[in-house]
C-alpha cells in the first residue's frame, strides 16, 4: 500500500501548479521529467527554484538515524516540517519508529500514505476527527496513535465523540507536562497532571500511557533549566507508574525532544529508571531533515556535541538578479512568497555565471518584499543582471510548505527526484 501510494505520486502531471519547473516539461508526469535527469542550471528551469541537496539529504537522515541509536532512543520524526511523504518514508526506512504530526490534516495525509504509527503532539478534541481516528483504529489493528492530553476539560470532549462514533479500540493518550509559566500547551502542576490522569482513567475510550512534552518552550531555556524541565517529566512517569496508572500496558511512552535540545533529551532519558513496563523513548526531532543555514544552524546540539555527528543545510533557493540599479544596490525575483523569513532573512551563499559558481562575496540580503530580495552590494561584490543567486535559507518548516514539488539535485545539479509536499 505504501509503496503503491508513493508511486502515484510520481504519476501527477507536470503543469503550472508547480513553481520553477521547466516549461517545457508540461504534460509529463513527475517520474517522466525524474527520469531525465535534468540539470538545474542547464535543464529549462526557471527561477526562483527551489532544490534539496540530494547528499546532503541523505547525510542528515543518517545523522539523526545513527544518533539515536547511539543513545537508545526511539525516533518519531516531527513531520510538520516537510508534510513530505517521501521523507516520511525515508525517515521509515531509517529506523524511525513512526511520524509525530499536529493536526488532524497531517494525521490524514500519513495515513494515506501508509504510516502505521502516529504521535500527534496536540490534544485532540475535534469531533470529527476523533471519529475518524476511531474509524482508523477499528479498520486497521496494526495502526498505532498516540495523542497529548492536557486537560480534564479535554479529556471529556474526547471521550463524548469517541464514544459517539461507537469506537471498539481506545485512543492511547499521553498527558502533556507544561515547559513552565507562561510557556505554551501543557499541564502546569504534578496536582493538575494527575487529575487529568484520573479523568483518562475514568474514560472508557482512553488510554493513558505515558507523559509527553516539548522542552524548546522552556522560558530563558539553557541546558540547566531544559535538562531540570526532563527530569521533572520523568520523575512524573516514575510516580504514575508507582501509582498504578501504567498498569497492563506493554510499554510506557516518555517523549520529548524537538531539533534545539535533542542532547539534552539523550542525557537524561539515559537516566530513566527500570518501571513497570519497558520504556518507549521517543524523540520527536523533524527541522533536520534538510536543516537550514539560520536558526537551526544556530542552536543544533551538534554545536554542543560536534563529537557526535553534524547536520548540512540542504536546501537552496535559486533567485536571479533582474535590477541593478546602483553600486550598492541590486534585486533578484525571488520574495516572500518563495523564502522562509519568520525567523531570519535569507542568506546570499553562492553566485552563478556562465556555468560557474563562486561565493556571494561582499552581497547582503537586507529584505523581502513579495517577489523581490533586496542585496546590499560593497565593492567586493561581483554582480551583475542575469546571475544567478543561491540564498540559503532558515527554519525549514516555513521552506516547505512555500513549495509544492521541490527538485532534489545533486552536487552536479543533476535532478534526480522530485519531493511532493501536503500543506
Amino acid at each position: 500500500m505504501v509503496l503503491d501510494a508513493l508511486a502515484r505520486l510520481t504519476e501527477e502531471r507536470v503543469d503550472h501548479r508547480f513553481k520553477g519547473l521547466p516549461p517545457d516539461a508540461a504534460g509529463l508526469t513527475v517520474g517522466e521529467l525524474a527520469a531525465q535527469r535534468r540539470n538545474l542550471f542547464t535543464g529549462g528551469f526557471t527561477t526562483p527554484v527551489l532544490a534539496l541537496s540530494a547528499e546532503r539529504l541523505e547525510h542528515n537522515l543518517a545523522a539523526l538515524e545513527t544518533y539515536a541509536e547511539r543513545h537508545g532512543l526511539a525516533f518519531a520524526p516531527h513531520g510538520k516540517t516537510s508534510m513530505a511523504p517521501q521523507l516520511f518514508q525515508r525517515q521509515i526506512e531509517r529506523g524511525a519508529w513512526g511520524i509525530t504530526l499536529a493536526v488532524p490534516h497531517q494525521a490524514r495525509v500519513a495515513r494515506a500514505y501508509g504510516i502505521r504509527r502516529i504521535f500527534l503532539a496536540n490534544e485532540l478534541v475535534d469531533a470529527a476527527a476523533l471519529r475518524w481516528v476511531a474509524a482508523e483504529q477499528d479498520a486497521d489493528p496494526a495502526f498505532r496513535f498516540v495523542c497529548y492530553v492536557d486537560s480534564v476539560r479535554g479529556v471529556e470532549l474526547m471521550d463524548a465523540a469517541l464514544t459517539a462514533s461507537g469506537a471498539s479500540r481506545p485512543v492511547d493518550v499521553v498527558v502533556e507536562v507544561g515547559a513552565g509559566e507562561g510557556a505554551r500547551t501543557g499541564v502546569r502542576t504534578e496536582a493538575e497532571c494527575a487529575a487529568v490522569a484520573d479523568a483518562v482513567a475514568g474514560a472508557r475510550t482512553l488510554r493513558l500511557v505515558g507523559v509527553a512534552g516539548y522542552e524548546g518552550e522552556v522560558p530563558g531555556a539553557d541546558p540547566e533549566r531544559v535538562r531540570a524541565w526532563l527530569r521533572r517529566l520523568v520523575a512524573l512517569a516514575v510516580d504514575f507508574d508507582k501509582a498504578g496508572r501504567f498498569a497492563g500496558l506493554d510499554e510506557i511512552v516518555v517523549s520529548a525532544g524537538g531539533s534545539a535540545w535533542f542532547d539534552a533529551v539523550a542525557d537524561v532519558f539515559a537516566e530513566v529508571p527500570e518501571l513497570s513496563a519497558p520504556v518507549l523513548k521517543l524523540l520527536r526531532s523533524g527541522a533536520y531533515v534538510s536543516h537550514d543555514d539560520g536558526h537551526y544552524e544556530r542552536l543544533t546540539p551538534f554545536n554542543r556535541v560536534p563529537r557526535e555527528g553534524g547536520l548540512e543545510p540542504a536546501f537552496r533557493l535559486w533567485t536571479q538578479v533582474v535590477s541593478r540599479p546602483t553600486a550598492e544596490q541590486a534585486f533578484t525575483n525571488a520574495g516572500k512568497r518563495d523564502a522562509a523569513y519568520d525567523l531570519d532573512l535569507p542568506v546570499a551563499k553562492v553566485v552563478r555565471r556562465g556555468g560557474a559558481e563562486r561565493p556571494a562575496t561582499g552581497i547582503e540580503v537586507t529584505g523581502l518584499s513579495d517577489q523581490h530580495a533586496w542585496l546590499r552590494t560593497s565593492g567586493e561584490a561581483d554582480l551583475e543582471v542575469g546571475d544567478w543567486v543561491g540564498l540559503g535559507l532558515s527554519h525549514p518548516c516555513t521552506s516547505f510548505d512555500k513549495w509544492v514539488l521541490i527538485p532534489v539535485a545533486e552536487a552536479d545539479g543533476t535532478v534526480v527526484d522530485y519531493i511532493r509536499t501536503f500543506f
